[in-house]
């Protein structure tokens, strides 16, 4: 019999929609041309370009020449932090952003650290949430750039993006040197509606392969008179901030996917916050000593992150892999490391805990009958682990003795 397949890891990707690769086809075969080239099948190529452009800067509320096409979401991030930071003098040598950004906000921030420029991290609370006055109060007078996430990719903590860009409209307003706002846009880009003058964002990134586009291409939003500066050079394409020939196949895949999401955002929503809630219903009733981190009322609908004490978390995803579910111990990019999560150790959740943790990322391909199956497996699997525990063993042991 075969074996049964659920995959709940939709933060790390998705699949590629039908329709978007039907839209992509013609791409690799008919329409072929560089579009830097004069000719017939370069022209043929760059109004596909162009037209792609165009779509998703009316989706995002923006103008055409305001969206770049790149590879991927963490090279939108490192053109977005380090453009800004090489185009502007290194007095002005302070950074804002979180202890939770996906590591390609972090590694940048701790690159330009040991190049002598200041970082200041933001602690968040309980929830995975910065504060509004905390921010305010990190504020220096050589500030350059703010860089925080819109949702985090681990528990989906939605940051008050439009509150602190609101702030820091009237701190530039009695500045003279403009404080710049980046926010990485990878996990809600498709899933909410984002209106890159509504969220008051100088630089916005985005990743297709998470709304069910293709992977390798990404996008980044920036705000007209944002000076940035590339970090990569060779040509002229997409108005030398991104040199190399344009992936068209793939930006039209970008563009497609996105138009798709959008149009049903709304149903979208509704179906995976219920998925959500019916796993985490059911985990909380049939499973004892577990932990649900964020995933609550500030958090995207898709992301539910639960710790299942006195476990490893990778020895969980390897027994739920072979019983054919695939989920995450956290962000695919950290994927092999030993430490505890960045995320979860920022919202202090206990050590125990945090090894014990599991991301179950929703896609509107998912079904009741996907949670149903994973209810079925997913207590008897924790059981099984935990008989191996010696802390549950202990745990259990100083329960009986006290009865």
């Amino acid at each position: 019999m075969e074996q049964k397949r659920v995959y709940l890891d939709n933060s790390a990707t998705t699949v590629v929609d039908p329709e978007v690769i039907r839209e992509m086809q013609p791409y690799f075969s008919d329409v072929y041309g560089n579009a830097s080239s004069f000719h017939y099948f370069g022209r043929q190529a760059k109004v596909a370009l162009n037209s792609a452009r165009k779509k998703v800067a009316d989706i995002l509320n923006a103008e055409s020449e305001e969206i770049f096409f790149n590879g991927c979401g963490t090279e939108s991030d490192n053109i977005a932090i380090l453009g800004i930071v090489n185009a502007y003098d290194k007095k002005r040598g302070h950074i804002i952003t979180t202890k939770i950004e996906h590591h390609a906000v972090l590694y940048a921030c701790k690159y330009l650290e040991k190049n002598g420029y200041e970082v200041t991290y933001l602690d968040v609370n309980r929830d995975g949430t910065v504060s509004v006055e905390d921010f305010k109060k990190t504020i220096k007078d050589n500030t350059l750039l703010v860089t925080i996430m819109h949702a985090n990719n681990e528990v989906g903590s939605i940051q008050p993006i439009e509150n602190i860009a609101a702030e820091l409209k009237k701190i530039n307003e009695k500045r003279k040197d403009k404080i710049y706002f980046h926010t990485d846009a990878v996990q809600t880009a498709g899933k909410v509606r984002l209106n890159v003058k509504k969220l008051g964002v100088d630089l916005l990134t985005m990743s297709a392969h998470k709304f069910n586009g293709p992977k390798g291409i990404g996008a980044l939003y920036i705000k007209k008179g944002v000076n940035i500066s590339p970090i990569t050079f060779g040509g002229h394409h997409e108005n030398g901030l991104r040199p190399g020939t344009e992936n068209i196949p793939y930006i039209i895949g970008f563009a497609k996917a996105l138009e798709i999401s959008y149009s049903k955002i709304e149903e979208y929503d509704k179906k995976v916050l219920a998925l959500r809630e019916k796993l985490k219903k059911g985990i909380l009733s049939i499973i004892p000593d577990v932990v649900i981190n964020g995933s609550g009322n500030t958090a995207i609908s898709s992301i539910l992150n639960v710790s299942f004490n006195y476990i490893e978390g990778e020895s969980l995803l390897l027994m739920l892999d072979m019983k054919g579910i695939a989920v995450s111990t956290g962000s695919a990019c950290a994927s092999g490391s030993a430490e505890p999560s960045h995320v979860l150790s920022a919202m202090h959740v206990d050590p125990i805990s945090a090894q014990g943790a599991i991301r179950f990322s929703f896609d509107c391909h998912n079904t009741e009958e996907d949670v149903n199956y994973v209810l079925e497996v997913l207590p008897k699997t924790v059981s099984n682990l935990r008989l191996m525990s010696p802390i549950w063993s202990q745990k259990i042991f100083k329960g009986r003795s006290k009865n």
